[in-house]
């Protein structure tokens, strides 16, 4: 199946980071003029690459600053028709048991993971309006959907937020041809999960639970992504998509 797109112009936060950068360079190879958002500097010889990439370092909890880098591209491409929301943090070492938790890591990662989504819609949202178009995919996690043992309670829950929101918003503009749909990645080898390289065991026992018996690349999840953009899915909306090699299908 040939995937085509409708719209010619989308914004990625987190755009430099592994799942971003891959969705980004996916956008761009279709012809889609891709805003990239992210604290990170993305490769220069990406951006030498893709004169249709425009870069914008930025906080994105910065929402005066999101705002007016957002209106200014939308004038200039006279549109939004995609989002691809894939923020996050999780900070192993503060992001623990809600029991013990310090409340500045709490509403930190709430801020990032889940009011930033808020912010993006706030904004982008009344631009797809006004064209009757749009999608949207964000990125939740499959520690959503379960407790542990070794808990990142900020994380997980924000994650979980993420859905609850996503699907919400799918039901408040349908009928303005909005879509919103949610990712679930199980464990991906992105800049998140550095520790694998200190401690490559840990990745292998990671992989021996895993029905796949490997861990998911960035371009696992941006395929992903792109179906829920692109014009094949026009009939999912307010739903969610679990990529994780099988783990949360195992009794």
């Amino acid at each position: 199946m040939r995937l085509t797109y409708k719209g010619k112009s989308a914004v990625v936060t987190g755009a430099s980071g592994g799942m971003g950068l891959e969705t980004t360079k996916k956008l761009l190879k279709n012809n889609i003029s891709t805003l990239m958002l992210d604290l990170k500097k993305p490769p220069k010889s990406f951006l030498d690459s893709y004169p249709n990439a425009h870069f914008k370092q930025i906080d994105i909890t910065n929402f005066k600053k999101l705002r007016k880098i957002i209106n200014n591209y939308c004038i200039a491409n006279k549109s939004i028709d995609y989002l691809v929301n894939t923020t996050g943090v999780l900070w192993f070492n503060k992001d623990i048991s809600s029991v013990k938790i310090d409340f500045s890591i709490w509403d930190k990662v709430y801020e990032i993971n889940l009011k930033t989504m808020v912010y993006l819609s706030k904004i982008i949202i009344p631009k797809m309006e006004k064209n009757k178009f749009g999608s949207m995919v964000h990125i939740s996690s499959v520690d959503a959907l379960s407790g542990d043992y070794k808990p990142q309670d900020a994380y997980g829950s924000s994650k979980a937020a993420m859905i609850r929101l996503s699907k919400s918003l799918a039901i408040q503009y349908a009928n303005k041809n909005i879509r919103s749909n949610i990712i679930l990645p199980g464990a991906i080898e992105t800049g998140m999960q550095k520790r694998w390289k200190r401690a490559p065991m840990m990745k292998k026992n990671i992989e021996k639970n895993i029905p796949l018996r490997k861990v998911g690349q960035p371009e696992d999840i941006a395929n992903g992504i792109m179906f829920l953009l692109s014009d094949q899915s026009k009939y999912i909306t307010g739903t969610e998509i679990t990529i994780d090699g099988g783990i949360t299908a195992k009794p």
